[in-house]
């Protein structure tokens, strides 16, 4: 599985392997996206008070698996805007996709018009890496609200397999 670096198509900004230096921009990243999901499932997207801390290592954790891919998009100023994380995932033993799958959960931007240049660019890099280590599909998580991230993953070929409902139980 290789973590090389990828001057992305997209523009002059290039993705690359995150390292321990991006953990604290993936966390601040993160919990941005954490604070626009909140209103939207209130009680499944409440983010914990010690959110940032509690990601915080596992973000770390991740950077440092060579079985992980961790991504992290810069600008054209070297400031990172954006990271995705894949990891590589065997399907529900109800399901068979004729082999392993790749997950990103992790996937963040600094904007919402970041979509189409660094999340497109990171999105790119992450499946390249999947394919790379065998996997035969991607999956990726995103909510009913995110309309650029979800054009982007359109845009890529990719469409909905499933939805959650929630709702909180008074």
């Amino acid at each position: 599985m290789s973590r090389r670096l990828c001057v992305d198509r997209f523009g002059d900004m290039a993705v690359r392997v995150a390292s321990a230096a991006d953990v604290e921009r993936m966390v601040e990243l993160a919990d941005d996206m954490r604070r626009d999901y909140e209103p939207h499932a209130p009680v499944f997207q409440r983010p914990a008070t010690n959110a940032k801390d509690a990601h915080r290592p596992w973000l770390s954790r991740l950077v440092e698996d060579p079985d992980v891919g961790t991504f992290v998009h810069e600008d054209s100023d070297g400031e990172v805007d954006g990271f995705a994380i894949i990891t590589i995932v065997s399907a529900p033993p109800v399901y068979d996709p004729g082999g392993r799958s790749a997950l990103i959960d992790d996937f963040a931007v600094s904007a919402p018009d970041k979509w189409k240049t660094a999340g497109a660019a990171l999105l790119d890099q992450a499946t390249a890496w999947a394919r790379e280590s065998g996997a035969v599909q991607v999956v990726v998580v995103s909510g009913p609200q995110d309309g650029p991230k979800r054009a982007v993953l359109e845009g890529a070929g990719l469409h909905v397999a499933s939805q959650w409902f929630t709702a909180p139980l008074d």
